[in-house]
């Protein structure tokens, strides 16, 4: 089929794209730069020129597919690109609703409706949640609180629409992604480098981890199974502490991890955003993942973390469910 995807330039769409062209897909990339996007793509994509915003062109990329086709929204700002000033906050929100209302807008324009639209999201719609409770988290949590948690909960409605047309939604609750070349690691490494690394804020928080081919692989495998409905945690299986990140971190690059940074440390240098992402506490599982019989190619940490530092991206072995 067709599948167009949105944000397919970022850190996990540079490996989806690839991942769903080997699976026989053919795929669409819109993008402000459309340009860049053939060529980081060596010419394998059809690219279109998209604002961000506008439904129309992706109507138009609908309606052109040679067979169904399938939408997956991965559009936004990144969140970890900088403190969050109102301005951030605002850039942050703005730029998911207005590519989940496009999705929305382009499925009651297009003649031709997709298959399914698989919706981005993230662990942070479950809110900050207390260390001491350790509960964990499946899909079946509320929505919890705080700014991430709102972006979450007004991310996932934004194209909620598409239901009411008939059209099959996936909901993607990523976790924290590991991979080459951008994502959680890459602002790890640098005091691990220097002999400097350590958990941060005293490393008993949960972090709920996903190694960028699994977070790719379960992206396509959203899109193919056709009783994927509903959210999803795109979390490995075995989430893990802060502290034992870090370690792993450590072990991988045969550095130590032992310089703890203080928490009153990091909520004075990013405010807010120290709260709800490196001090943030959830221990989210992908229960309706495993259900459908989706398969993890790298479930464990150390094996997540020494692939994503030794450069690579391959996809994970044998088959997805």
């Amino acid at each position: 089929m067709r599948v167009i995807v949105t944000g397919g330039t970022g850190f996990i769409g540079r490996v989806l794209v690839p991942l769903l062209l080997d699976r026989g897909h053919e795929v669409a990339v819109p993008s402000r730069n459309p340009d860049r996007a053939g060529r980081l793509f060596a010419g394998r994509v059809l690219a279109q020129a998209w604002d961000g915003s506008d439904p129309g062109p992706l109507a138009e990329l609908l309606d052109t597919a040679p067979g169904p086709s399938a939408l997956v929204n991965l559009a936004g700002e990144n969140i970890a690109a900088g403190r969050w000033t109102r301005q951030r906050r605002a850039d942050i929100l703005v730029s998911r609703l207005a590519a989940g209302r496009a999705c929305s807008a382009a499925v009651r324009l297009a003649c031709c409706t997709p298959e399914v639209l698989v919706q981005g999201s993230a662990v942070g719609y479950y809110g900050v949640r207390p260390s001491a409770q350790g509960a964990v988290l499946d899909e079946s949590a509320p929505a919890g609180d705080g700014f991430l948690a709102e972006v979450c909960r007004d991310w996932e409605a934004s194209s909620a629409g598409v239901e009411d047309a008939g059209v099959r939604r996936a909901v993607a609750r990523t976790g924290v992604v590991l991979g080459p070349g951008g994502g959680a690691l890459a602002k790890m490494l640098p005091p691990f480098r220097f002999f400097l690394g350590g958990p941060p804020g005293g490393g008993g928080q949960w972090v709920s981890w996903i190694g960028l081919a699994d977070q790719a692989a379960a992206l396509a495998f959203l899109v193919e199974n056709p009783d994927a409905s509903g959210p999803f945690n795109l979390t490995a299986p075995e989430p893990c502490t802060m502290a034992e990140l870090c370690a792993a971190v450590g072990a991988a690059l045969g550095r130590p991890s032992w310089l703890p940074v203080p928490a009153v440390l990091l909520r004075l240098g990013l405010g807010g955003m120290a709260e709800e992402t490196i001090l943030a506490n959830q221990r989210a599982i992908p229960s309706r993942l495993l259900a459908l019989g989706f398969e993890f190619g790298y479930p464990v940490l150390s094996q997540a973390v020494s692939l994503a530092l030794a450069g690579t991206d391959a996809a994970p072995p044998g088959p997805q469910g």
